[in-house]
């Protein structure tokens, strides 16, 4: 009896994210506000924008319908393009929108490390100690030098 209640009561828990409200503030988030303010379409916040008022009815009205989700973002896609997806798809072309990137991360951090290791493999020359100088060599140099600076 216990188990039949948990089952029931996690069924309606699964069930509850499926609500008009929760698929309405989803599909909101998935598309993008085609004012040109440039953000989500349940997030614009621009007085009078007549592009969100009117998309947002149009969401309402396709979730009213019970259309699926796919549907609606395929009619929002139709009508506005591709622009009004606030992410890209994952098929086609657009899935190099997200393996780019990884791909470019991968890259960038083989390519530090390579320059690392080669700095590191490279010889390290130390300086050469001056030889021992006796004062007589220093001022015949000396001597050379006011000679030769002298005008």
């Amino acid at each position: 009896m216990q188990c039949l209640a948990i089952i029931l009561f996690a069924s309606l828990l699964l069930g509850a994210g499926d609500s008009p409200d929760a698929r309405y503030s989803k599909l909101g988030h998935q598309l993008m506000c085609q004012c040109g303010c440039g953000q989500v379409l349940i997030e614009c916040n621009h007085v009078g924008c007549s592009y969100s008022t009117r998309m947002l009815a149009e969401l309402k009205e396709g979730i009213a319908k019970g259309e699926t989700d796919k549907v609606i973002l395929a009619g929002f896609t139709e009508k506005y393009g591709k622009t009004v997806l606030a992410a890209p798809t994952t098929e086609g072309f657009n899935l190099v929108a997200w393996i780019m990137p990884f791909v470019i991360f991968v890259l960038g951090t083989a390519g530090v490390v390579t320059v690392v290791r080669t700095w590191k493999r490279r010889a390290v020359y130390s300086p050469v100690q001056p030889t021992a100088s006796t004062d007589e060599q220093l001022d015949s140099y000396r001597a050379r030098a006011r000679q030769e600076t002298e005008l």
